[in-house]
């Protein structure tokens, strides 16, 4: 049996996934380009076929949300393990995560589709990696989905969101990793984006095993519905802890109660802005120093 693959070899195998799979989009892109009459109604029959399943989830009862995301995030923590939760309940409401006041707490309210959550995450993902492994900071991750638009009509945003939420579940210590080689390879706006067999390679891809359930939840969308209600929560709803703050967009980041109000991929601001908050705790985290600069 081969060594179990460390956190980088996973990562330039999850980039070479990508970029085969990037080329797979393409030559497919080529195909439809060039279809006939008769394909295009073959295609319009597939869109029928789509909207119909939207129709059926819309009026399909609203089913228990994820174990280990009560908050509709999950908080990964030293050592980039997650706490755990019990599923809110179906028509249940989600239960805020309790301020602290000896930690940097950082919530991320992500779309996959969105490429500002991926600039977001180029730039300070090993600024965030490096106050989750020393213990200075928590990191919740709520994944949303305003983007479907996006998607040419395949729902995208909330597939994904629900795998996010399926991984959650059924391999929540290695939540980040998953959350990592989804931006790894983060499809493009007005395309189609993975597909719910190529999400479970992302997975198997960043060491993940998704026997037991993980592949077949993934596959079914099973926290479809879940994903949208949380979505439109965040939207309309004040963020628990903030001055009536509402993720209307993404990424929506909050620092200890406070959003961060500068341009996503601005590494520096991101970790001064955060330097800041820590220097606010009261219970002190040994961590008011600048985190070093992401590399990139």
């Amino acid at each position: 049996m081969s060594e179990k693959l460390t956190k980088n070899e996973r990562r330039a195998q999850a980039r070479e996934q990508a970029r085969k799979m990037q080329e797979q989009r393409r030559r497919k892109e080529r195909v439809r380009r060039g279809l006939t009459i008769g394909g295009i109604i073959v295609g319009a029959v597939a869109i029928v076929a789509i909207v119909a399943v939207v129709i059926v989830n819309s009026i399909r009862p609203a089913g228990p949300g994820p174990e280990n995301m009560a908050s509709n995030g999950i908080v990964i923590g030293q050592d980039f393990v997650a706490e755990r939760t019990a599923a809110t309940p179906p028509e249940g409401e989600p239960t805020p995560t309790e301020p602290r006041d000896d930690i940097i707490q950082i919530e991320i309210y992500q779309d996959y589709m969105c490429p500002v959550c991926g600039a977001f995450d180029e730039a300070n993902r090993a600024t965030l990696e490096q106050l989750m492994s020393t213990g200075a900071a928590t990191v919740e991750i709520h994944p949303i989905s305003i983007l479907d638009r996006a998607s040419l009509g395949t729902k995208y945003s909330t597939r994904s969101a629900s795998a996010a939420a399926c991984v959650a579940e059924f391999a929540p210590d290695q939540f980040w990793d998953f959350n990592s080689a989804m931006y790894d390879q983060q499809p493009a706006e007005s395309t189609a984006g993975l597909s719910n067999d190529e999400i479970v390679g992302v997975a198997e891809g960043a060491g993940i095993d998704v026997s037991g359930g993980l592949a077949d939840c993934i596959r079914e969308t099973r926290f479809g519905s879940w994903a949208e209600d949380a979505t439109v929560r965040a939207g309309t709803q004040p963020l628990p802890g903030t001055d009536g703050v509402v993720a209307d967009r993404t990424p929506t980041v909050i620092v200890n109660g406070q959003q961060y109000p500068g341009s996503p991929s601005d590494a520096a601001g991101f970790q001064a802005f955060v330097t800041a908050a820590a220097g606010q705790l009261s219970g002190g985290t040994g961590a008011t120093e600048t985190p070093a600069p992401s590399e990139g």
